[in-house]
């Protein structure tokens, strides 16, 4: 929740950048720089940078978990498939994977005429704990940058492209 306030309040003011909790990731959220006709309104901004942010716990409990199930709530298409493959994989191999994002750097680029869509950059970091049995394989620094495609639900934006460029 506290999260989520200080989110919302950052996007709301223009702040540059804000630590959360400690096991929170930072967030800095950019002012949309949009390649489009369409207007952004400012709550459509806040709800998708917020659920974009939630899709990262939806991901981490999935890929900890191997439950696909969980990433029901904040992907679709192509993102939801190629996680729910990599959990697969991860069963068969009797793995576990865990992200801790440690910061986001996001920009809204363009949202569609129709409003069916919101593409986004973030620069992210994050560790990824590998384990197996219950002992930790090791633990990985990343730096990547995603392009993220979110498309509107009933009640949330979810995420139907998520991918990673390396940097």
């Amino acid at each position: 929740m506290l999260r989520q306030m200080l989110l919302l309040s950052a996007v709301a003011t223009g702040l540059p950048a804000f630590a959360l909790a400690a096991d929170e990731p930072t967030v800095h959220v950019q002012e949309p720089h949009l390649q489009g006709p369409r207007e952004l309104q400012e709550t459509t901004a806040k709800a998708v940078v917020q659920n974009y942010l939630d899709s990262w716990q939806s991901m981490s409990k999935a890929l900890d978990q191997n439950s696909p199930e969980l990433l029901d709530r904040d992907f679709v298409g192509s993102a939801k498939e190629k996680l729910a493959a990599t959990i697969k994989e991860q069963k068969i191999a009797g793995v576990r994977t865990v992200y801790h994002d440690r910061s986001h750097n996001v920009q809204i680029l363009f949202y569609s005429p129709e409003g069916l869509s919101i593409q986004l950059a973030d620069d992210v970091e994050y560790d990824v704990q590998l384990s197996s049995g219950g002992k930790s394989l090791g633990t990985q620094q990343v730096t990547t940058r995603y392009i993220v495609v979110l498309t509107p639900s009933e009640v949330r934006w979810r995420v139907r492209i998520f991918q990673a460029k390396a940097q």
